[in-house]
């Protein structure tokens, strides 16, 4: 039995929450590079807006990951 449930499904809706802020990065970069005037203005976007909203949007996925390592190095000291 582990005493780390709790943290489990945090870490588990802060996955489905990042990979719906991937999702909302991707599209809305798109959307945002289609509405800005000129192609390299809309490349600029691409090139850059892409890679960062990315970047930002797997932050929750990244901090469900510690979560997930805190339970499971709380059940290897425990003995289970």
């Amino acid at each position: 039995m582990t005493f780390y449930g709790t943290l489990r499904t945090w870490a588990l809706l802060l996955r489905v929450i990042g990979a719906l802020a991937i999702i909302s990065a991707i599209v809305g970069t798109v959307i945002a590079a289609f509405e800005v005037d000129g192609f390299l203005k809309g490349l600029a976007v691409f090139l850059i807006g892409i890679p960062v909203s990315v970047f930002l949007a797997t932050l929750p996925i990244a901090v469900a990951q510690m979560m997930t390592a805190l339970a499971d190095m709380g059940d290897a000291l425990r003995g289970e």
